[in-house]
């Protein structure tokens, strides 16, 4: 596979066609997302699919800039009492719910409980949306008693989401019924792909009288469902007993969408169970989709890889066939079908005339955000072979901090996986996938059993009393587990912080071990935003070669001796180390400088180079030890 990543991948790895595309709609929709000129903009799942593509390029990036777009988007629609402007309740439509997983986002970023309110209205609505007699979701209120592959994608990622952030496990059962139902209802037998819609009622002119199947299995239809599948299953729990089934169920789509794929261009046709009738045409919104779910899906283990070359090869068909260049830095998303549905005044009766009906354009949002989330996906495979099978853990243990979320619930946070706010190492984590390792978290001492399948160890910031009423120190034993897994092959990484906000002497007998200490100082004292005084150049640094600029404030220093080496000094003062021992290493320095207050664009000066630092610090923890 990795092969295959490489020789693929060198025609075009040069360059960012994510970054160009997003500069070409931040032009075009740089005040709002206005299709129509003098209409006001609606509270519409066209933004949220943008949107979505325009996260994953800031995460990937470290890009500030993008988070802002994000940011300012929703701001037009959400009041500060965490209302939505031109949304409505009672019209229980899908489409509605889909902005809300940018919502979650915006809040677990800024901890602006007018986002969590917003999204909780949203969640309110699924609450009392109709439903079909076994359960699932009507798709609108105004079209009853009928499902819609669209809908899977609008709102069950944001329903997971929101039941993996607030604590509501008895959701993911519904979540899973909604998929179970869609593909039980709606799959044609024979190619194992997806008709639009399915009524309960068989009362609507589209709706096979036995079947309640729509005639036509349409393109981006099948691609929301994918997508919606392949998004859900990564916040189902690990031993839920309904995430297996949505992988077999992600498998068997794969297979199909495998099966559909022109064999010449390498991307799919607008109407998929007819790609040889008059008028059929190749079609890109659905073609970016389909790449997104099966690379995705492979990158996240859901899929057997066998898969990626099928995502490769609509990728390239998505370049060849649509995308043109439109200005330096920037290019066009061409061959998009515009709005489609069923029903509806003028009605619209899913016939196969009526899919081709529907007029072609150059960068619709829904297209745009498709291929952004393709191109996403297929920006990082050059690197997944970096870490593949690896494992990098956190310590929950020693550095246990909670505090209440807007829904009351008890969170763990601080340099946290999962703590997306400034002080949380998201971040950090979503680099650890890029570069094709997982991620976990260790809540217990880190005895042998815990540590052996990690190939990097992180630790950060030990609790003092201050932090923690019951602080877990630093014990004998966790020094002698810790080291012998060093030994044996292990990357270990220590963090502390300064000597106002860290534990150091049970720490320090860690630290000791390979030779390190960290004092009980604090330099780089940054007042305000005079970001210079925290300025380190890592100039010609083995470990740091493409993050040079970096920032640090209120550094503890170290002091070393073997088989401990400085890898950073500034004047007097050892500010990293490193120790080799057995065939494992240690990497030390005085402070968490990679969380994502100083990694995620939102406050530094775009100049300064910590996410690349933290992609170097990844690249040599999943290195191995030379």
């Amino acid at each position: 596979m990795i092969i295959l990543l490489l020789s693929c991948y060198k025609s075009y790895s040069q360059e960012s066609l994510s970054k160009q595309m997003a500069a070409t709609a931040m032009e075009i929709w740089k005040d709002s997302l206005i299709m129509q000129p003098g209409v006001p903009v609606k509270w519409a799942y066209d933004e949220g699919v943008f949107l979505e593509g325009i996260e994953g390029l800031w995460k990937n990036t470290g890009e500030g800039k993008y988070f802002n777009f994000m940011k300012k988007s929703m701001d037009r629609f959400v009041t500060d009492s965490g209302t939505i402007n031109r949304y409505k309740f009672s019209d229980y439509t899908l489409d509605n719910i889909k902005n809300g997983r940018i919502l979650l986002t915006l809040y677990k970023v800024t901890g602006n409980e007018k986002y969590y309110k917003a999204a909780k209205l949203l969640r309110n609505q699924l609450r009392s949306q109709p439903r079909v007699a076994t359960g699932g979701f009507w798709h609108k209120k105004i079209y009853p008693y009928q499902m819609w592959l669209d809908g899977l994608y609008m709102a069950e990622p944001f329903y997971a989401e929101y039941a993996a952030t607030f604590n509501e496990p008895e959701d993911f059962k519904d979540i899973a019924s909604q998929f179970i139902q869609m593909e039980q209802y709606g799959t044609d037998a024979k190619s194992g792909l997806m008709y639009h819609g399915w009524d309960e009622s068989r009362e609507q002119k589209w709706a096979n009288k036995t079947t309640g199947q729509s005639p036509i299995i349409w393109g981006r239809a099948e691609g929301w469902y994918a997508m919606g599948l392949v998004y859900v299953i990564g916040y189902f729990p690990e031993h839920d007993p309904y995430r297996d089934t949505l992988i077999q169920i992600l498998n068997r789509v794969a297979a199909a969408l495998q099966k559909a794929q022109d064999t010449k261009t390498g991307v799919w046709y607008q109407v998929m169970d007819q790609p040889k009738s008059t008028g059929n045409y190749l079609e890109a919104s659905s073609s970016c989709m389909f790449v997104y779910t099966l690379a995705k899906g492979v990158r996240r283990g859901y899929l057997p890889t066998k898969y990626l070359a099928a995502a490769q090869k609509g990728y390239e068909g998505v370049k060849k066939r649509f995308i043109t260049k439109r200005a330096e830095g920037q290019i066009d998303l061409n061959g998009v079908v515009g709005a489609t549905g069923l029903g509806g005044n003028p009605y619209r009766d899913g016939s196969y005339e009526y899919y081709l009906s529907e007029k072609v354009v150059t960068n619709d949002p829904k297209g745009v955000g498709a291929f952004l989330l393709a191109s996403n996906e297929m920006e990082m495979l050059p690197t997944q072979h970096i870490g593949a099978g690896k494992t990098v853990l956190l310590d929950n243990y020693f550095n246990n901090e909670t505090r209440t979320d807007a829904a009351g619930d008890t969170v763990s946070y601080h340099y946290t996986w999962n703590d997306r706010s400034n002080s949380g190492f998201s971040t950090l984590g979503h680099i650890v996938y890029k570069y094709g390792a997982k991620t976990a978290t260790l809540k217990t001492a880190p005895d042998k059993e815990h540590l052996k399948g990690a190939s990097a160890y992180i630790i950060v910031d030990p609790d003092t009393k201050l932090e923690t009423a019951n602080p877990n120190y630093v014990s004998g034993a966790d020094v002698r587990n810790i080291t012998d897994w060093v030994k044996a092959g292990g990357t270990l990484i220590l963090m502390s912080n300064d000597s106002n906000n860290s534990e150091f002497e049970h720490f320090n007998t860690l630290a000791a071990a390979f030779g390190i200490h960290f004092n009980e100082d604090s330099r780089n004292k940054v007042l305000k935003n005079h970001f210079e005084t925290g300025t380190f150049n890592l100039e010609n640094n083995p470990v740091f070669k493409t993050g040079k600029k970096v920032y640090m404030k209120e550094i503890a220093t170290l002091a070393i001796k073997p088989p401990a080496k400085a890898l950073f000094t500034d004047g007097k003062d050892i500010i990293m180390a490193t120790a080799k021992i057995g065939k494992g290493r240690v990497f030390a320095v005085g402070d968490p400088w990679l969380y994502n207050e100083y990694t995620d664009g939102r406050k530094l000066p775009a100049d300064y180079q910590n996410y690349q630092a933290a992609e170097d610090l990844v690249k040599w923890m999943l290195t191995p030890n030379k």
